[in-house]
């Protein structure tokens, strides 16, 4: 049995449909990224899964509890982290972690063991007294993550854990998960950063509430249909939109100072695109084929219509 099973899962608040007839299986013990730009219906879509917002249609089981029929069931079993964690910033760290093992009436017997560990995967052993509003933003993550997994949880729900924060606390965080993934968590986490979402085993691409793909990382760079190239224009900004105007093109994003193309596969896609671009008085100083990265594939899906 798949730790999480959406089915035709679908959230509206009155008119706007948030998320729409969400279908995909998360196995037990899988990092699975939820990703996609704000109001994909990442925030909505966990809501739900947490059993704090009740589907308008459609059904979910988590750890084999219905979200519909009985949302009670599921949480003792897992952990759901906001974006805004409930930390209580007159506490020191190891108070809230201790309120928070209290909530979830962990005994003290188990408690002491839990704490240490959670201290050492963190680092935050050495602020164990220090006040959770004096914590920086990254150190407020990992406390809230602390919170969440003081309960052993077999599944664990992230909703942006790492926004708003810096590379370093990031590259933590992002070590810290991995850390419950090896130990067997299931983890299924939001980002709108798609960098980091390579790191997962899978993904489910987002847009508008609706699905686009869900498969790894690797699988939809590798089934993106046609050729990505990077070229490097007089004019990046302009030659993206020159490029859109080419027939068959998928899409053209300006990345840094150059432009990711997405070509047909036919021969004389990219004699179209020069002739647009001489057209347009754009120089093409150099162009190369690459591999497309995760946010090319989501750009492209985006631009298709699928």
């Amino acid at each position: 049995m798949p730790a999480i099973a959406l089915q035709s899962l679908t959230r509206a608040f009155g008119s706007v449909v948030a998320v729409s007839d969400l279908t995909f299986a998360v196995d037990a013990g899988a990092l699975v990224g939820l990703v996609g730009p704000d109001g994909a219906g990442k925030t909505t879509t966990l809501r739900m899964l947490a059993g704090v917002l009740r589907p308008t249609s459609g059904d979910a089981l988590v750890d084999g509890s219905s979200v519909t029929r009985d949302p009670e069931a599921l949480k003792p079993h897992i952990a759901y982290m906001s974006q805004r964690f409930g930390l209580y910033p007159d506490l020191t760290v190891a108070e809230n972690i201790e309120f928070y093992a209290d909530v979830y009436r962990v005994g003290r017997a188990e408690r002491s063991e839990r704490l240490e560990r959670l201290y050492q995967f963190s680092g935050l052993g050495p602020f164990h007294s220090r006040r959770a509003g004096a914590l920086s933003g990254g150190m407020k993550q990992k406390l809230g993550l602390c919170c969440a997994l003081i309960h052993q949880p077999r599944i664990l729900l992230l909703d942006e854990p790492t926004f708003g924060v810096d590379p370093v606390s990031r590259h933590e965080l992002w070590r810290f998960v991995n850390q419950m993934v090896a130990e067997g968590v299931t983890v299924l986490v939001s980002t709108a950063y798609l960098d980091e979402a390579e790191r997962c085993d899978r993904v489910a691409l987002l847009d508008h509430g609706r699905l686009l793909a869900f498969d790894a990382p690797k699988v939809l760079q590798e089934g993106l249909e046609g050729t990505m190239l990077e070229i490097q224009l007089s004019d990046a900004r302009a030659g993206a939109r020159a490029l859109r105007a080419v027939e068959g093109v998928r899409s053209a994003v300006v990345v840094g100072d150059v432009v990711h193309v997405l070509l047909p596969s036919d021969a004389d896609s990219w004699s179209r695109a020069l002739a647009r671009l001489g057209a347009d008085g754009i120089k093409v100083q150099d162009a190369r084929p690459i591999i497309p990265s995760l946010e090319d594939v989501f750009i492209s899906r985006v631009a298709g219509g699928r």
